[in-house]
């Protein structure tokens, strides 16, 4: 009879584990019950993996490193658009200061000779008063057209950027500047102190004076 170590369960002989307890009889037979915890180490060491599962908490640390670069983005993030805040900058206001010179038109020819008309800045419309509307252009050649050869809305003086410009604007007769030909209407024609301008049969000079 093998008796078993564990149980002290009387077994039959030639058998390896015990019929009472399952312990290894072989085992139990070499040693007396004492040496049985031995066997059981192995089972604790076995059990060690547990502190693998320690490694959960590792992967808890990565978390809150994931976390910290979120929280650096979105403080990045709100950055920006206070760096885009400076744009504005309205520079261009001073580009529509007045020019440093001062135009009007002279009559020279046709009407009353001598009559001067000065140019604003911006849009100066020449033609005769219209009394349908009762507008009056800013160049009104009415007095200086007996026979109408003026349109109503005859012609456009723009001053703009230092520069004077004198487009037609469909008119009846034509403008012309120092003799050349006809305007074509919606053309504009950049002028300089000293030219002749016609419209109908009035002759008018450019004048320019720099503002001292």
């Amino acid at each position: 009879m093998i008796k078993c170590g564990e149980c002290g369960y009387e077994n039959m002989d030639g058998l390896d584990y015990c019929d009472g307890c399952g312990a290894k009889l072989a085992a139990a037979g070499a040693a007396p019950a004492g040496e049985a915890p031995p066997a059981a180490a192995p089972a604790e060491a076995k059990a060690e993996p547990a502190p693998e599962a320690a490694a959960p908490p590792a992967d808890g640390a990565e978390a809150p490193a994931a976390e910290e670069p979120k929280a650096s983005e979105a403080p990045t993030g709100e950055i920006k658009p206070e760096a885009a805040a400076p744009a504005p900058a309205p520079v261009e206001a001073p580009a529509g200061a007045v020019a440093a010179f001062k135009a009007k038109l002279a009559v020279v020819r046709g009407g009353r000779k001598g009559q001067e008309f000065p140019l604003e800045d911006g849009n100066n419309l020449v033609g005769r008063w219209d009394p349908d509307t009762g507008s009056f252009p800013e160049v009104d050649l009415d007095a200086d057209d007996p026979e109408a050869k003026i349109s109503r809305k005859h012609a456009l003086i723009r001053i703009a950027d230092a520069k004077i410009t004198i487009e037609d604007i469909g008119s009846l007769n034509g403008t012309y500047v120092n003799r050349q030909p006809r305007l074509a209407p919606g053309s504009p024609v950049e002028l300089k102190t000293g030219d002749e301008i016609i419209i109908g049969k009035t002759f008018l000079k450019l004048v320019v004076e720099p503002i001292s």
